[in-house]
């Protein structure tokens, strides 16, 4: 597909991204997975919504399906204006359609920004195609959207570039730069970068703040560049990639890994609360009966965070997490829940028992435990005919002291 060249303002204080934004999908590096889709997009227009990490490309897209399409583009951004400025703003498009006949695509960036009712706001006019709506989000639609929104549009994921892709960028920002001593980082800037083009560009801009003297120390111009460069999106790709990562870290009881971790999300400013949320999921569903501690260390973690915040809440945080790590493990409470809840979803109504029943005549018959010794007595708890057993014990830390117990005083295995 050849995308018709698009006039993109050049002025000399525009930034290098900015300066070097492809006019044409011939000048577009990378995402060659979803070529076939970009032209489908041009030959026959919808609704979309491109999502991915920072500097792949979302926002020149939508300038690049402008071009070919030749269709007014009205950028709007979801971060600066709310309800009053888009009801604005779409007033206009559609009064430049009713009498001038001009049809128009309107961009919004950073659409997870708009809350519930100002996605809505959206639907009617997506509902009567009054414009071609274009999206663009750094986050997981399916978790940030609604689901309302999601119905209308199609969603295009756009991956991290890769480093060939990074390097082509940089050689072209280092020729408009006129400084071709540069070109000696771009194969270190492409591999830093994390796939983000314009980071890379902007990184390479700075570069040109440093004397012919200072460039020569490579490792340190380096470290001055990156030395905040480290990518952690909140409610993206990599915040779900690093919990995931951790959870199994302590599942799996190696408390190196969760450290690390851990140390990941708090360096990129994940929300300290939303760990300690993890931690007490896990102390019942991994660490559950080998260690019930667990579920208390945890409880009061989250207090504990949510009291006095961070930088302090990190200690808190990686006392439960090694605490954690440490800890025996048994999943037998989770699985039992599961199961259980299986068996109530494929069976019609189950009847309580009538000595269980607070109405029923059999209630005469219920054995009140406290009244026998050991404050036990065998007697039928499962409704007649159910067989099916829900728990099964596993013998880690003290789980396998409560079912000693448990045997010890009923005489039966649980």
């Amino acid at each position: 597909m050849q995308l018709d060249a698009f006039n993109f303002d050049s002025e000399n204080d525009l930034p290098l991204a900015a300066k070097l934004r492809p006019k044409s999908l011939n000048d577009f590096f990378g995402q060659a997975n979803i070529r076939p889709q970009l032209e489908k997009l041009v030959s026959f227009p919808r609704h979309v919504i491109f999502w991915g990490p920072p500097g792949t490309g979302k926002t020149t897209l939508a300038y690049l399906i402008s071009g070919q399409i030749k269709r007014e583009l009205h950028v709007f951004s979801a971060v600066t204006s709310g309800i009053p400025e888009l009801k604005k703003l779409i007033a206009e498009m559609l009064d430049r359609k009713k009498n001038f006949g001009k049809e128009s695509i309107l961009f919004i960036d950073e659409i997870h920004r708009f809350n519930k009712s100002q996605q809505d706001a959206l639907l009617p006019y997506l509902e009567n195609a009054d414009f071609l709506f274009i999206g663009a989000t750094t986050e997981y639609p399916h978790t940030s959207l609604n689901k309302a929104l999601i119905s209308r549009v199609s969603l295009i994921e756009l991956k991290q570039l890769e480093e060939k892709d990074l390097v082509l960028i940089l050689e072209k920002g280092a020729e408009d730069l006129k400084r071709p001593e540069l070109k000696v980082f771009i194969g270190e800037l492409a591999k830093l970068s994390n796939g983000d083009a314009r980071f890379a560009l902007n990184q390479l801009s700075r570069l040109q703040a440093y004397d012919r003297s200072e460039l020569d120390d490579r490792e340190k111009v380096l470290k001055e560049l990156f030395q905040h460069a480290r990518q952690y999106d909140r409610n993206a790709n990599r915040h779900y990639d690093v919990i995931s990562a951790f959870i199994k870290s302590i599942r799996g009881s190696d408390p190196q890994g969760a450290l690390l971790y851990l140390a990941i999300m708090l360096d990129g400013g994940e929300d300290p609360e939303f760990i300690a949320r993890r931690l007490m999921i896990l102390a019942s569903e991994d660490v559950g009966l080998a260690n019930s501690q667990a579920l208390q260390i945890t409880t009061n973690t989250h207090y504990v965070t949510k009291q006095i915040g961070m930088p302090e809440a990190r200690i808190t945080l990686s006392h439960a997490t090694v605490y954690m790590a440490l800890s025996p493990k048994s999943n037998s409470a989770y699985l039992a829940i599961d199961s259980a809840l299986s068996f109530v979803k494929e069976n019609p109504t189950i009847e309580v028992p009538g000595p269980l029943s607070n109405v029923s005549p059999e209630k005469k018959n219920y054995k009140y435990p406290h009244s026998y010794p050991n404050n036990w007595v065998d007697q039928n708890y499962l409704p007649k005919d159910v067989e099916t057993k829900f728990y099964g014990p596993q013998f880690n830390g003290s789980e396998k002291a409560l079912v000693d117990q448990y045997v010890n005083f009923t005489g039966k295995k649980p």
